[in-house]
């Protein structure tokens, strides 16, 4: 960062560790001690899909490598979302999956298309809740959607609370985003 952006106030962008999403696992049990949210299974990653043969070919490989555990989708923001199913007790290797999803769109130059990854949990009361991994921010946040676009905003704070610590949390709340419809949540 040079001295001209320093006096206008500007910061450089947080590079993204995607090897921050190994520390979902633990956060998870923690996640389940305090709130009985248990993880569904389900787990996605948001990109923008760019045209050319050289991201068909990264997508096909990821797809490949996945096998009958990945669905692709897209939503009405210009997004795909490739949505990892494995065992709801086996977060380890879903968040694997999800890293080498990360991490082959980033290593074949795609990483700026990359939006966000997120876990899903949800407990018997039918409460649900995300564990969203923003990747231009490289921190987590909690989203709890409710019926008719609404959010569980005391549900998010808890868990909030509870993760701190565990994750590096996103401080701003404004940059929690919604994802209402994402896939496996």
């Amino acid at each position: 960062m040079g001295w001209l952006d320093s006096l206008l106030g500007r910061s450089k962008p947080v590079k993204p560790d995607l090897d921050a999403l190994f520390a979902l696992p633990s956060a998870a049990v923690t996640l389940q001690a305090a709130t009985g949210l248990v993880p569904t299974g389900l787990g996605s990653v948001s990109f923008r899909a760019a045209e050319g043969g050289a991201f068909a070919t990264v997508e096909s490989d990821v797809k490949a490598l996945l096998g009958g555990r990945v669905e692709e989708s897209d939503d009405g923001y210009g997004y795909t979302w490739l949505l990892v199913r494995r065992a709801p007790d086996d977060v380890g290797d879903l968040v694997t999956e999800l890293h080498a999803v990360n991490s082959s769109l980033e290593s074949a130059g795609f990483g700026p298309s990359l939006l966000c990854s997120l876990v899903s949990f949800a407990d018997p009361a039918g409460r649900r809740l995300a564990v969203v991994y923003l990747y231009k921010r490289g921190t987590f946040y909690p989203f709890a959607p409710l019926p008719g676009n609404r959010r569980d905003n005391a549900l998010e704070l808890q868990a909030r609370g509870v993760l701190d610590g565990e994750l590096p949390l996103e401080a701003d709340l404004g940059r929690w985003f919604p994802v209402w419809g994402a896939p496996g949540l």
